[in-house]
Order: structure tokens, then sequence, then C-alpha cells
């Protein structure tokens, strides 16, 4: 007596056999992406202590993009932690002659209020555009 096997049970098999045979190098296995533990939002956002003008008081005009007449905009991202801390600053978009390097001291040398969702004090970050312009 002679068995027939469904054809779609055969595939499957071979489909299993086939998966368990194929071995995927490590380096090729993705990793789920980490969470990022800095908020993009909070109810209340952190803000620099003394305000924006505090940071820009902070800035020094760097020598070389005053003698190249260089102005214009750079955008940083700010890492706030939850006791107003500036944890990291990156630079999204530079402007370069030093300017961004300047930036980074100014924000880096201030203190925040810490961004708080309710009561509670939470780690954010944030985008701020910095203009260099010559006066």
């Amino acid at each position: 007596m002679k068995i027939k096997i469904p054809s779609f049970v055969f595939f499957i098999f071979t489909l299993v056999l086939m998966n368990s045979l194929i071995a995927i190098p490590k380096s090729e296995v993705l990793e789920p992406p980490q969470e990022d533990p800095y908020a993009a939002f909070a109810e209340t956002m952190p803000a620099p202590i003394g305000g924006l003008e505090a940071i820009i008081k902070r800035i020094v005009y760097p020598e070389m993009a005053k003698k190249a007449g260089l102005s214009g905009k750079l955008y940083l991202l700010i890492y706030v932690d939850e006791q107003g801390k500036v944890d990291d600053v990156k630079v999204i978009k530079g402007l370069g002659g030093g300017c961004d390097e300047a930036a980074v001291k100014a924000v880096k040398d201030s203190k925040f209020t810490p961004g708080k969702n309710g009561d509670i004090a939470v780690k954010v970050k944030l985008s701020l555009p910095v203009t260099f312009k010559m006066k």
C-alpha cells in the first residue's frame, strides 16, 4: 500500500529541513533597536537657566570664523538628564570654522531646568538652532 503525501506537506517539510541546514552568521543577525532613554517630548521641556540669552552670552565667536566672514545657522541635539545637567551635545548640522565647537562648549557649560512629566523629572533630548552673525 502506497501512501500519498500532499504536495504542500512535502513543501513545508522541505522548507523546515533547508532552514535548519542554513546557518546565519551572527554578524548578519539583526538586533532589535535599542530603546532611547531620552524622551523627545515632555509635558514640561527642559529650559536653560537664564534663558537662551545665558547660552548666547557663553558663545565666543571663533577667530577663524571672524576672519573668514563666516555666518549662518547650526543645529544641536542636546541630551538633558533628570537633574538638568547636559549629558551630551551632538551637532546635527554644522557650520564649521570653529562655530560648532563654540556652540557645543557653551551648551555644555549651561545648566537646564529638567524636563518633567507631571511631577516626575525625565531625561529629554531637544534640538537647538544657533545663529552666528557678524556684527
